[in-house]
């Protein structure tokens, strides 16, 4: 079985669609900022505020998984009031299909067991550094921050894999950023210590980095379509 992990995609579809031709992975793990815009589905804007001239219309669904089940968190780009309207709605099950065959969106703290038994946790969101560019319940979402609730609802089992969108403040001496401090990482630092997982995977950063920290080997994930923006998931 190949299973892939792969950083922010911001609805660039074409490179991530050649590499699901090649590789046709069984399962791919996406660690946010995927792209969940349906208001701009159709235009030519992923965003406010962008040049539009040489755009053409994004489609939301432009992706062709084949027989790939792809399962993402949210990240801090994505319309979170569509995604929460999404889980509202049991008629796509759980976790919930959006709107086209073999993609899951996996909320905070929901749980993804392995054919080789491994259980994954995600945990979506993040703080965005740009947000006074953007306009609040179009292209931001106060949403994006992970909650007390969001924590106070982690399941209480072993986690061996962690798929978020940001880090822990335990990985920021590995990687190339200054050092902020919002509340996701908070979040994050208490469930490194709560599971001690075998692996964690993130983006947000857009940059290509591995680390470790205690017994938790880290990759942080570049953004489609740069150098090191997929990997395949460590035994």
């Amino acid at each position: 079985m190949l299973i892939l992990v792969g950083g922010d995609f911001h609805g660039r579809w074409g490179p991530v669609n050649i590499l699901l031709n090649k590789k046709r992975p069984d399962i791919f793990l996406q660690c946010g900022d995927w792209g969940w815009w349906p208001r701009f589905h159709n235009t030519k804007a992923l965003s406010t505020g962008q040049d539009l001239r040489k755009r053409k219309p994004w489609n939301l669904y432009g992706l062709k998984l084949h027989d790939t089940k792809m399962y993402f968190c949210d990240g801090n780009h994505e319309d979170h009031w569509a995604l929460k309207a999404i889980l509202q709605q049991p008629v796509h099950g759980d976790p919930p299909e959006m709107g086209m065959k073999n993609l899951f969106y996996m909320k905070r703290g929901k749980t993804l067991t392995l054919p080789d038994g491994r259980v994954i946790l995600f945990m979506g969101g993040a703080d965005s550094i740009d947000k006074d560019s953007r306009m609040i319940g179009v292209d931001w979402f106060p949403d994006e921050i992970i909650t007390q609730d969001d924590v106070y609802n982690l399941p209480d089992m072993k986690v061996d894999i962690v798929i978020s969108h940001t880090a822990p403040n335990e990985f920021f001496s590995g990687l190339d950023t200054y050092k902020i401090h919002e509340p996701c990482m908070d979040a994050l630092s208490y469930i490194l210590h709560k599971y001690v997982p075998d692996l964690w995977y993130f983006g947000h950063f857009h940059q290509f980095k591995e680390g470790k920290y205690l017994d938790t080997h880290w990759t942080a994930l570049n953004m489609v379509p740069d150098t090191g923006w997929w990997v395949k998931l460590k035994e």
